[in-house]
């Protein structure tokens, strides 16, 4: 058969007047119905809510564990193995002589930022920490939970988790949307990375319904983060002084979670009101000092040599065991140690690779957006190792400072007793004086509170980028209002369901996320495909990107 041109051009229809004028009305209608309606649904029938939430979660996490855990590792796979094959490796995302747009330490700092940011606050002290307790290997009797002979156990499982595996998702997910936006002139939107299988229909209500599952995955993955993150926040802020917000377990109450919710979300709408140049720009440049800061006392006063020990072992056993940790499943089997893997993996990896999934179109669409010039060698490469470097570190000298505060520092208990989100909070105060582990407190609420605003209102505008069929430009306050009040809504109505809190979102975000894993594995069909005919495209003299065929890109 002969070889045709790529397909340069996909029309969206897009409203030309009227409240939703410049937005897919299929896709923003349809999406705001989907969150709209679970929001309604958790705050009318709260108990049924909860019941279904949970039996949902058994359900999926008995069903689909070996979906969630093999999608991954393929997603794994297939940035590997781009980055190595020659034909794709040196293909650019972009047009014939462009450039990258950022230097490396920008293009660095902005992924780092964009894929971590609350959750690296929650889980560099909370999740070394939990596994250094209870692991594989300790439920198998291989180690000691809480000795010292698990330290490195608790270091593996770590990395597996905000490793290659989490940056896979998103480098997958950004490089699918940067090959076709930028090199065949396509929307900037989910549906354009699906052309090669699906041609022109993806005008129509098949594109709408991957655009609409795209926005849903996104406000309940983003939806997970910031549920951390309220707990996070209420928790400093009771460490500073201002009580009442929490209950006698130490975890955020409902004046606590509304309280934190209504001052991230107005924040976040404020500053996606004022558009990426003012806001977000400002906010982001706020919290990567303050990372760096904190990350430097880490470094400087923390435990550095157990740190580093940790880093360098952890890294090696990571590796070493990384094929057989990204396919092994566990299946309940009767027995006690079989069921408590399965049940420890549901809780952890399965959990995980859903959220990294469900985040994927958040953070895919932003490393689109940086990396446009850059090779796809050098964008997987990229997007995969540094910052997964980059957590490693925060991981081990965070998280090593609490483990061997606990292990040989008189701790007692001190941060292992307290809530995840506490953690961290429980660990300076212990390090520091009184007033020192105040002030160091009240710095971590800053710059928490700058990575949760930054987190939602780049969701809040990314949602509309897709509603708007790609467009980047800026938006009707009403549509950004919206949003902000719809993701503020899904996280109370679910962490205040009877029976809910984090987990009635996770199983909301575990179930959001398994139609998007759908796409994401068709994603990778569409690249090989794409990328194997533009290299015969090539050889043959036929056009491959819209510049060489004369054409322009979508507005």
């Amino acid at each position: 058969m002969a070889l045709k041109p790529p397909l340069l051009d996909l029309p969206i229809k897009t409203a030309d007047s009227g409240f939703y004028k410049g937005f897919s009305r299929d896709v923003t209608i349809a999406s705001k119905f989907a969150i709209g309606g679970l929001v309604i649904w958790a705050i009318a029938f709260p108990e049924q809510a909860g019941a279904i939430l949970s039996t949902f979660n058994s359900f999926i996490l008995t069903n689909f564990a070996t979906w969630y855990i093999w999608a991954v590792a393929l997603f794994v796979v297939m940035c590997i193995g781009l980055a190595i094959w020659p034909t794709a490796g040196r293909l650019l995302l972009g047009q014939p002589g462009d450039k990258p747009e950022f230097g490396n330490f920008s293009w660095f700092s902005m992924m780092f930022g964009a894929g971590i940011g609350v959750g690296m606050l929650t889980w560099a002290v909370a999740e070394p920490v939990y596994h250094f307790n209870n692991n594989p290997e300790v439920i198998q009797g291989l180690t000691t939970g809480g000795a010292a002979d698990n330290i490195r156990m608790a270091y593996k499982w770590s990395f597996l988790h905000w490793g290659i595996g989490a940056w896979a998702c998103y480098a997958l997910a950004g490089l699918a949307l940067a090959f076709f936006s930028y090199r065949r002139g396509l929307p900037l939107t989910m549906r354009s990375s699906l052309t090669p299988i699906f041609g022109k229909t993806l005008s129509g209500p098949v594109g709408h319904l991957v655009d609409i599952v795209a926005v849903v995955a996104t406000i309940l993955g983003v939806a997970q983060t910031l549920g951390f993150g309220v707990e996070q926040f209420v928790s400093g802020l009771t460490r500073i002084g201002i009580n009442g917000l929490t209950n006698e377990a130490g975890t955020a109450n409902t004046m606590g979670v509304l309280v934190a919710i209504f001052v991230i979300m107005a924040a976040s709408t404020l500053s996606a009101l004022s558009g990426v140049g003012k806001g977000i720009k400002w906010l982001s440049n706020l919290n990567m000092g303050l990372s760096i800061f904190l990350l430097t006392f880490f470094l400087l006063f923390g435990s550095t040599f157990f740190g580093l020990q940790a880093l360098v072992l952890g890294l090696w056993d990571y590796l070493i065991a990384l094929p057989d940790m990204m396919f092994r499943v566990w299946r309940t089997d009767g027995t006690e140690t079989g069921d408590a893997l399965a049940n420890w993996q549901g809780a952890w990896s399965v959990f995980y690779w859903a959220w990294w999934i469900a985040f994927a179109p958040f953070v895919g669409l932003f490393l689109a957006r940086i990396s446009r010039g850059r090779t796809i060698r050098e964008f997987v490469l990229g997007a995969m190792i540094v910052p997964s470097l980059m957590c490693f570190v925060w991981f081990t000298w965070a998280g090593g400072t609490a483990i061997d505060l606990e292990l040989n520092g008189g701790a007692n208990g001190v941060i292992n007793s307290a809530p995840d989100g506490d953690k961290i909070f429980a660990m300076v105060q212990y390090m520091l004086s009184p007033f020192l582990g105040w002030a160091m407190a009240a710095i971590i609420v800053v710059l928490l509170m700058t990575y949760l605003v930054t987190t939602a209102d780049s969701a809040v505008l990314i949602v509309n980028t897709i509603n708007a069929a790609g467009d980047e430009g800026p938006k009707a306050r009403p549509h950004i209002l919206f949003w902000g009040v719809a993701l503020g809504s899904v996280v109370a109505a679910l962490l205040l369901v009877p029976g809910g809190g984090l987990k009635a979102i996770q199983t909301a975000m575990v179930i959001g996320a398994l139609p998007f894993s759908l796409v994401m594995i068709l994603m990778c069909v569409a690249l090989i495909k794409a990328i194997y005919l533009d290299g015969k495209r090539e050889a043959a003299g036929i056009p491959t990107t819209y510049s060489e065929a004369g054409t322009e890109p979508a507005e």
